[in-house]
């Protein structure tokens, strides 16, 4: 806390000026969340339709040197939030947002672009009525956490599983399972912003940290949705 204390105006001069409120506080984590996945969608459509894509995967070994990446990017941000600033927090955000960017050109090729747009959308909508639920609810969806965890561990087994063996016709099944896992944890995540906003109120330092990280999670829920959304949906269509 010592620490922390000394270096307590080392951020922007809008947290000193004003007191935010709780809305305020959501409000900004969920515009670092929109501004992380523009930079990805933008960069992955800037990659595809200039055909610059092809040189990021025509070596095997650079989409598991991204993969690594971003595990490493992710750790580094959940690891020492306390001692880090928050300049190099936003620093880390964005350049997860560029690393996903040049993974997510290769949807841009193998997907037309109107269906990319429409599972955006629906991506969009239902990641919006979870967030709001909870953000309103009353509930404490804290109580989900033992499931959700649960849930990823079924969806990382299943996809180590359908890299070794064919399991497609269980394909839509473990959709299914992602999409109602990302859902609960988009509200699980977005009430977990009032719950930091609570315990970090009056340390802006470590809010805005903490807005950031929480910015990330959410991004993170949107992007697994959109992507078993992709699964489901493109799926469905390219059968019939």
């Amino acid at each position: 806390m010592e620490e922390r204390n000394i270096n307590r105006y080392d951020f922007d001069s809008s947290y000193v000026r004003t007191r935010l409120t709780l809305n305020q506080y959501v409000s900004r984590t969920f515009g670092w969340m929109f501004m992380g996945l523009m930079v990805t969608f933008l960069l992955a459509a800037v990659l595809a339709m200039s055909g610059l894509v092809v040189y990021f995967f025509m070596n095997p070994y650079i989409p598991m040197a991204l993969l690594i990446a971003e595990v490493a990017v992710v750790l580094i941000m959940s690891a020492g939030i306390l001692k880090r600033s928050v300049g190099v927090t936003r620093m880390l955000f964005t350049i997860y947002s560029i690393l996903n960017g040049i993974v997510f050109s290769v949807y841009f090729v193998a997907y037309g672009v109107a269906d990319l747009i429409i599972i955006f959308g629906l991506t969009a909508l239902f990641f919006g009525a979870f967030a709001l639920y909870g953000r309103f609810t009353k509930t404490d969806l804290s109580k989900l956490r033992p499931l959700l965890i649960g849930g990823l561990i079924f969806l990382l087994i299943a996809g180590l599983l359908m890299l070794l063996f064919n399991l497609s016709a269980m394909e839509r099944t473990i959709c299914m399972v992602g999409i109602v896992v990302f859902l609960c944890f988009t509200a699980y995540d977005t009430q977990k912003i009032k719950a930091n906003y609570e315990y970090f109120y009056g340390d802006e330092v470590m809010l805005q940290k903490a807005s950031i990280y929480s910015a990330l999670q959410l991004y993170l829920d949107f992007i697994n949705l959109f992507l078993y959304l992709l699964r489901f949906l493109g799926r469905g269509r390219s059968s019939r």
